[in-house]
C-alpha cells in the first residue's frame, strides 16, 4: 500500500454545483492504492503525532450513493476531541470506480487497507472502528480476520439481522449473476442508473431511512452530484445484485470477541432486528435504540454520541463488563 497524495486542501459545500466532485467531509486528503484500488481517506482532528487518544475509523454505507458523507456529523464531532478518519469505499466518492467487481470480499479488504493506513499514522495500536448499515458487515468480518487491530467496534444500524437468518458457516454472499447481467444490459443499463439515482428518488429513498420527510438536505444534494460521476453506476448495480450480502454474516456477528456497540433505529424501512437475540446478552455486546431512522447521527446525534462515549469508556474500564440492552 503507498500513498499517492497527501495534504489535499478539501473542497466546501458551494463546489457541489461545479462539474467535479467535493470532497465528501473536510481535512486532510491522502490517496492510498492497495489491492483494492484508490481509496480516498480523510483525516481530521488532534494531530497525526499524538498518541494519547485512540484514533476512530468511519466507514459509510453502500447504496446507490454512498460515500463518507453519510459519516460527516460524527466526523465532525469526533474531531473536535480525537484523531478522526473516513474513507470512500471502492466504487464510491472520490475512490476509484472502474468497471470491475464489487463483493463482500472487496469492501472487507478496503476496510483492512483503511485500518492498516491509519495504524501507519498512528503507530500499530487497535483502533476503534464505527461502520453503517451495510459496511457494518464488512468491518466486522475485518474485525474476526484481524482482532489484533480493532479496539471496539460501533455498529450503526447494521444490516444482517434482518428476514431470513444469514447463518451460513461458508462465506458466500447472495449474489445473482442474472440479475447483474440484466442490470448491466448494455441498452438500458445508464438510463436506469440515471432514473434510480434522479433527485425525487434519491429523496425517497432517504425519506425512507429517515422515516421521515425531515431529511438532510446536504446529504441529498451530495448523493446527486456523487451518482453523476464516471462509472458511479458500477458498485451500485453489484449491490443491488447482493454480491455485498454475505450469506454466514450472522456467524461471523456471533463469533466477535472485542466490545462492540450496536444501535438501531425505530422508524422507517430499515427497523428489522428480528436476529439480535442472537447476541443480545453476550458480555462484550451493547445494543441501543434511538426514537429516529437508519441515519439516527444526523437527527439525534448528541444521543448517539453520549451513549457511544459510554460505551468506549466502560469497554476501556479496567474488569469493567459490557452489558447489553
Amino acid at each position: 500500500m503507498s500513498v499517492v497524495s497527501e495534504d489535499l486542501l478539501h473542497r466546501t459545500n458551494q463546489s457541489y454545483a461545479r462539474s467535479s466532485l467535493a470532497n465528501p467531509v473536510g481535512g486532510t486528503r491522502a490517496d492510498i492504492v492497495a489491492k483494492v484500488g484508490r481509496l480516498a481517506t480523510y483525516s481530521l482532528g488532534v494531530s497525526s503525532g499524538d498518541d494519547t487518544t485512540r484514533p476512530l475509523l468511519l466507514v459509510h454505507s453502500v447504496n446507490a450513493a454512498g460515500s463518507a458523507f453519510e459519516m460527516k456529523t460524527l466526523y465532525d464531532h469526533y474531531a473536535k476531541h480525537r484523531p478522526v478518519h473516513a474513507f470512500d469505499l471502492p466504487g464510491f466518492g472520490q475512490s476509484d470506480r472502474d468497471d470491475r467487481e464489487y463483493t463482500a470480499r472487496m469492501m472487507t479488504d478496503a476496510v483492512h487497507a483503511a485500518v492498516a493506513r491509519v495504524q501507519e499514522v498512528h503507530g500499530q495500536q487497535p483502533i476503534d472502528v464505527l461502520g453503517l448499515s451495510l459496511s457494518c458487515e464488512f468491518v466486522a468480518r475485518a474485525a474476526a480476520e484481524k482482532p489484533e487491530a480493532f479496539a471496539t467496534l460501533g455498529l450503526i444500524s447494521p444490516t444482517g439481522f434482518e428476514g431470513k437468518a444469514r447463518d451460513a458457516r461458508v462465506p458466500t454472499t447472495r449474489g445473482q449473476s442474472w440479475l447483474l447481467s440484466t442490470l448491466r444490459f448494455r441498452l438500458w443499463d445508464e438510463g436506469f442508473f440515471k432514473l434510480l439515482t434522479a433527485k425525487p428518488v434519491i429523496r425517497k429513498f432517504l425519506e425512507k431511512a429517515w422515516g421521515s420527510k425531515n431529511i438532510d438536505e446536504s446529504m441529498l444534494e451530495y448523493d446527486y452530484h456523487t451518482t453523476h460521476q464516471p462509472g458511479a453506476r458500477y458498485a451500485p448495480y453489484y449491490f443491488v445484485a447482493g454480491f455485498m450480502f454475505s450469506k454466514d454474516i450472522l456467524s461471523i456477528y456471533e463469533s466477535l470477541r472485542l466490545p462492540v456497540w450496536m444501535a438501531h433505529g425505530v422508524r422507517g424501512d430499515f427497523v428489522d432486528y428480528r436476529h439480535k437475540s442472537r447476541v443480545a446478552g453476550r458480555s462484550n455486546w451493547t445494543i441501543v435504540k434511538f426514537d429516529a431512522g437508519a441515519m439516527m447521527h444526523f437527527e439525534v446525534l448528541d444521543q448517539v454520541v453520549r451513549s457511544y462515549d459510554q460505551f468506549l469508556a466502560l469497554s476501556a474500564a479496567p474488569d469493567a463488563t459490557v452489558v447489553s440492552a
